[in-house]
């Protein structure tokens, strides 16, 4: 891996340490952003369905709530450019699993795009009833955004928030079980690969 890259894995760590988030530019090039984008799962927006909130018996699909559209991913069925970031994002949760003593098995993601105009509203990672997502783990693939785009993901503080642009290979990781966050209304679709550092292996989560 990129000298580069091993050396973000400290600054994630400390960020999250020092404040239960930490954000790197650059995680993904702009040629391998790129590279996921031609797939025809963004191209031609093949594949998405509308994502819902809550889980099992509970589950619901509510635009009010939440407007964004997914496809969950898979290793072994993954296309090469989606797979760069996959690997680099397992080499991520083994460093952190030591800097951080967290118990963190393994990884789910999927692909997001928000539609001009949705939204996510005020809300925790960790579902009350499912406590095994530690950390969540946001890659943007949003080339030339600009502020005035909107977008932002809102980080809520004690007594404050942060706004995160979207921006292309920009990656924000955060506590699943502290921090409240909301994604804002855009201008343009809005781009991810969404995901979560699991305390287990992410299959038993779907049984």
């Amino acid at each position: 891996m990129e000298t580069r890259l091993q050396n973000s894995f400290p600054i994630i760590a400390a960020g999250i340490a020092d404040h239960g988030y930490a954000i790197v530019d650059n995680f993904l090039t702009g040629y391998e952003v790129d590279r996921i984008l031609a797939l025809d799962s963004f191209a031609k927006n093949d594949g998405f369905r509308q994502a819902g909130i809550g889980k099992h018996r509970n589950y619901q699909v509510d635009e009010a709530i939440r407007g964004d559209q997914i496809q969950w991913l898979h290793y072994d069925s993954a296309h090469d450019p989606i797979r760069v970031y996959l690997d680099r994002l397992h080499a991520l949760r083994v460093f952190l699993k030591q800097a951080l003593f967290l118990s963190l098995v393994d990884v789910e993601v999927h692909q997001t795009i928000y539609p001009t105009g949705s939204y996510y509203k005020r809300h925790l990672d960790q579902f009350k009833k499912d406590d095994h997502r530690r950390l969540s783990v946001i890659c943007y693939l949003n080339p030339d955004w600009s502020e005035r785009e909107g977008g932002q993901l809102r980080i809520y503080l004690p007594n404050t928030y942060a706004d995160v642009l979207p921006l292309a290979g920009r990656l924000i990781c955060f506590r699943s079980d502290l921090l409240e966050h909301e994604v804002l209304p855009a201008t343009r679709p809005r781009l991810s690969i969404t995901g979560w550092m699991l305390d287990q292996l992410a299959e038993l989560r779907h049984l």
